[in-house]
């Protein structure tokens, strides 16, 4: 590995990202959470197997989500044709997921509980009030590695976990120092190109946020996020 490179993720450094726009003018430094990977998956795939691929992917496809801001310097999706679902909600495009769904975690913690019920409001929430809420309390990383994979390209399904340790604060939650994870599932499919051209996850917001709220908030709904789609 050269001093400019990442394990599990491309599309960070070399020609190609010369003139990517950066979220935060840098390209994003994965060590931390690398190591928190390393140190915590319950599965080491083989170097070229396809379960090593799609872990790839899916980190690299995350990192491009989070980090570049122009839709243009996408390498893992066709911007004009990917579409987004969570939970077996309406897919959305490009445009419509940062405009109504917001950017990094407020796309995943949509819920349709009522207001009050929530301990934590993607409505209420800028990207970067919620970016920060999380790195605070997972200070080295929300770490994820994929379980199984139950079917290959063009359309992949796999199950996943992500974990890291509460060790900040959550809001007005104080930390606890116990290790969090969820569990979920998501499609993606790739069109002729091997880019993204549709995702969709499912998973319970519950099982993570239940964990993170320590004063009696929202808990988990279901232990099936196929079941149940208020979270």
């Amino acid at each position: 590995m050269t001093l400019q490179e990442d394990k599990y993720r491309s599309h960070i450094y070399g020609e190609g990202e010369k003139n990517t726009k950066w979220r935060y003018g840098a390209p994003p430094n994965y060590d931390a959470v690398n190591k928190l990977f390393e140190e915590g998956r319950t599965k080491i795939w083989p170097v070229g197997s396809l379960e090593e691929k799609v872990q790839n992917l899916v980190k690299t496809w995350e990192m491009e989500m989070f980090n570049k801001l122009d839709f243009n310097d996408y390498k893992t999706v066709d911007p004009i044709n990917y579409r987004f679902s969570l939970n077996g909600r309406k897919l959305v495009n490009l445009e419509e997921k940062r405009r109504v769904l917001g950017r990094g975690y407020n796309a995943f913690m949509q819920t349709a509980m009522p207001h009050k019920f929530r301990g934590f409001d993607p409505d209420q929430e800028t990207i970067e009030s919620a970016h920060l809420a999380f790195i605070t309390t997972f200070k080295r990383g929300f770490a994820l590695e994929i379980l199984q994979v139950y079917s290959g390209p063009p359309v992949i399904v796999y199950k996943f976990r992500h974990w890291g340790f509460m060790e900040g604060p959550f809001k007005d939650n104080a930390p606890t120092g116990e290790i969090v994870e969820f569990f979920g599932m998501a499609v993606f499919e790739l069109d002729e190109n091997e880019k993204i051209i549709k995702v969709e996850f499912f998973f319970d917001r519950g099982e993570l946020l239940g964990k993170l709220i320590t004063n009696g908030g929202e808990t988990s709904s279901s232990n099936c996020p196929f079941l149940k789609n208020t979270t």
